[in-house]
This record gives C-alpha cells, structure tokens and sequence, in this order.
C-alpha cells in the first residue's frame, strides 16, 4: 500500500464529512468563478480602449452636455488626426424592460475614430447615407433577430420629438462587429442630424467628443491645450484617455473590484475555518493510529507530508469542481445575455488564479494539522490505548 492510498483512504474514511467538506469548498470556488468571469467581462472597456484615444466630457460630469460648437474647434489643435461625438439617447423596444444602449454620432468620424468596427462596404456607405438609419451591434441583432432592412420604432424616457411623440422610427440599414472579441457590439447608432432636427430640447448640444491623437505620448499635452480652449466657458471641459474614462464610468455603477472581494472573501474565510477545524479534529481522531505508525517506521516528515497533501487534495478536488460548475454557468449565461454583457466567457486567468487558491486554501488549512501529527509521540500516542 503505497502513500496516495493512505491518503485518499484516510481522506474519505468519513464519506459523509469529505463530501460536506467538497461541497463548501466547491460553492467558495463556483462563486470566485462566476464573479471572476463577470468582473473580466465588465471591466474589458480599459483593456481595450486605444492608447491614442481621448474623451472630452463636460468638467462638471459626463452627463452634462457641451455645445456642438465645440466639436469643430477641436478639429484644429495641433495632433489630433480625428475627432468625432457622441450622445446618448439610452432608448428601449417595445417595452421599458427592453433597455437598448442608443447614441446619436456623426457616421463618418465615428468611423474613423473607432476603425475596429467592421461592416460590409454597401452597409457602411448606407449608414453614411441614410439619414434615418439605425446601425445595430452583431450581439443586439442576434438578441432582437434584427436583420438590415427592419424597420423598427425606438422609445425614450428622455428625449421626445418637437410634436410631443417619444417614439423615432428607424430604419437597420447596417449590422457591425468587431475582430476582437471583446470589443462591444451590443449598442446601436444613429444619426446627430436626425435626432438634433427633432429634439424639442437641449438641441445644438453634444453628450462627448472622441479624438485620436498622432502621437500617444503626446495625449496629455494634448488634453490640457483642448481643455484651455473651454476655460472660463460656461461649459468647461474634461479630457482623459480612453481608458480613463471608461474606468470612470464603471466606476458611477459602484464598486465592483470591492463588492466581489467581500463576497469572495467572506466566503473563503467561512471556508478556511470550517475546512481548518475540522481538519484538526480529523487528525485529533488519528493520534493512535499515527502513533502506530510512527511505531511501524514512519518518518515524521513522511506524516507531515501525508496529512499535508490529503488537505491539499480536499481543497483541490472541491476548488476545480467549483471552477468547472462555474465555467458551465458563465457558459449557459453568455447566449442570454449576449445584448447586455457581450464576450462574456471564462477568462483562463481567473481558472488559473482560482487552482492557485484551491491549493493555497489546502496549505493553509493542513499545515497546522500536519505539524501537530508529526509532533506525535509514540508514547502519548498509545497511551491513550
């Protein structure tokens, strides 16, 4: 009988408290997954946004609006090579449930401000061309199964047209994508000049502006000369890179690099002292049996490993059942949820991350059981006989 029989004999000689023991470890890992996966997905914004990329926001918040005036005197600082704008019209189809991110753009610097948007060529010259056009993400068609030559109405809670109707009817005249994919296309677009002519108010006005600069290493100097243009203005502004700003704008829905690592960790802590406990109760329960086997010519340092690698495999056996449960249920949620969190998958960093922890969770809930067994003497081992 070699070492791993011992070991995983000892381990599931109470088949009842092994698999408890599996079960909590392996819920500790499935939540570490699924939150894991989701975090990624939330946060891929900041990993790909451009390092030539800037955004110009009003100073006083990205919500607040800014004149459209501002887009051409932009267009003239020294290292920009395009700039474009933004507004948001949020929107809903059919029903308030139906949320669909909407932005009124300039088509043909949009374009050119974001070249990884890809289209075929007819669709591309139609949303330049067609002023009631809406271009739809790849990921919201397939929620909706839109197809281009749809005609379909878009309701807002926001802004109502000059005759007091909240419906603007559209016509998808494109469907864009994108190689990366982590690279959103579940929002839809549509024309500035369309949505300005029927605003009943706020018109003339923009929500942001996008630029690309000719040289990265410039973009600072650059922001500051674009926001001394506005100084004193009565709408001030705010330029930062890509990045930046979409870490700011996650940042306005909460924090959630802090709620995952409570949730995360209250659960990891409740795990390592209920797998902490009842492995020291466990080896208590063996001191006669390690006391026999000192006798039979067991080295210290052999238990210690033995009991060791049995905590270390208890962690490991619940962790990657988690992680695999956890990856089943990213899986299943990705097709739903295509239109709202696109790319959504298991990133291979937080699998690899999460068997790094199932093994650390072992080492550090076995080490103290481990050192008390090789303690053991012989003597006060069988003299509990």
């Amino acid at each position: 009988m070699n070492d791993f029989t011992l070991i995983r004999k000892n381990l599931f000689r109470k088949k009842m408290r092994a698999v408890l023991l599996i079960f909590s470890i392996m819920i500790a890992f499935l939540i570490f997954g699924a939150l894991g996966a989701f975090y990624s997905v939330w946060t891929a914004g900041t990993s790909t946004a451009a390092d030539n990329r800037l955004v110009t926001v009003n100073r006083i918040n990205f919500t607040v609006s800014m004149p459209f005036a501002y887009w051409g005197r932009v267009q003239g600082v020294e290292g920009v090579t395009a700039v474009s704008h933004a507004s948001w019209f949020g929107g809903y189809y059919q029903e308030p449930a139906n949320f669909i991110q909407t932005f009124a753009v300039d088509p043909e610097s949009w374009l050119a401000v974001y070249p990884e948007l890809t289209m075929p060529d007819e669709q591309r010259a139609a949303f330049f061309n067609t002023r009631d056009c809406l271009l739809v993400g790849a990921d919201l068609a397939a929620q909706y199964e839109w197809s281009v030559g749809d005609r379909i109405p878009l309701l807002s809670n926001i802004w109502q047209k000059q005759d007091g109707s909240a419906s603007w009817e559209f016509n998808i005249c494109g469907i864009f994508d994108a190689e990366d994919e982590k690279v959103p296309a579940n929002y839809a677009m549509f024309h500035y000049e369309y949505y300005n002519e029927a605003l009943a108010f706020n018109r003339d006005n923009i929500g942001w502006m996008v630029l690309t600069t000719s040289d990265p290493s410039q973009n600072e100097s650059i922001g500051r000369t674009i926001d001394e243009l506005f100084a004193n203005s009565p709408a001030e502004t705010e330029t930062s890179t890509e990045a930046a700003f979409n870490e700011a704008f996650v940042a306005q829905l909460g924090n959630i690099a802090l709620i995952l690592l409570f949730v995360v960790g209250a659960a990891f802590l409740t795990i390592l002292m209920i797998v902490g406990t009842t492995m020291v109760m466990a080896i208590n329960e063996r001191t006669k049996e390690i006391g026999v086997m000192k006798t039979l010519g067991f080295p210290a340092p052999r238990i210690f490993r033995m009991v060791l690698i049995e905590s270390i495999l208890l962690s490991l056996v619940g962790g990657l059942l988690g992680l695999g449960l956890a990856t089943l249920l990213v899986t299943g949620a990705a097709a739903s949820m295509a239109g709202f969190l696109p790319g959504l998958s298991m990133p291979v960093s937080v699998l690899l991350m999460g068997a790094a922890l199932a093994a650390l969770l072992g080492v550090i809930t076995g080490i103290l059981p481990a050192i008390n067994a090789q303690r053991v003497t012989i003597v006060t081992a069988l003299g509990k006989l």
